[in-house]
């Protein structure tokens, strides 16, 4: 059997969710098969397994100081694109949602998906929006279009 490497998808299919808790996932998904996507399809620029669970974990939290959404890409019942927020709880300097994950899976890429996604998941916060995103990752060019922009260099120190 031939792996399929782009499925065209008339933009008119896919339709996007909206949810801040687990329980309003669609029946047919799960939590790890969720964090499952979003490993593969961030690919090469992804975080561990269990990183991405604990970010869906704090997105999906109702608990104080947590939370967020997914706002979830899908063609019929398959999952073709994610984007997952966190509310940092502050704002002004740090920005009230962090955007912690946007994925396109590899076979949907250069459809308009990824913004489609992107475009729905600011559209649906509050304030200011923030996120990483390294150098060399060509996302870059998506985000410059929705209208993200460069305004600091972020530094850590690693232990």
């Amino acid at each position: 059997m031939e792996a399929i490497l782009r499925r065209d998808t008339d933009p008119q299919e896919l339709n996007i969710l909206l949810f801040d808790h687990a329980s309003a996932m669609p029946s047919w998904l799960d939590f790890d098969r969720l964090a499952a996507f979003l490993h593969e399809s961030l690919k090469p620029w992804n975080d561990t397994l269990q990183d991405i669970g604990r970010g869906l974990e704090y997105a999906l939290s109702s608990g104080p100081e947590r939370g967020g959404f997914v706002a979830l890409g899908m063609v019929g019942h398959e999952v073709v694109g994610a984007v997952v927020v966190l509310r940092t709880g502050m704002g002004g300097y740090v920005p009230r949602h962090l955007l912690l994950f946007v994925a396109v899976a590899p076979a949907f890429r250069g459809q308009g998906i990824g913004e489609r996604l992107l475009r729905r998941a600011v559209d649906a916060c509050e304030g200011d929006v923030a996120l990483h995103v390294e150098y060399d990752n060509p996302a870059r060019r998506l985000y410059e279009r929705v209208g993200f922009r460069s305004d600091y260099a972020e530094m850590r120190y690693k232990r």
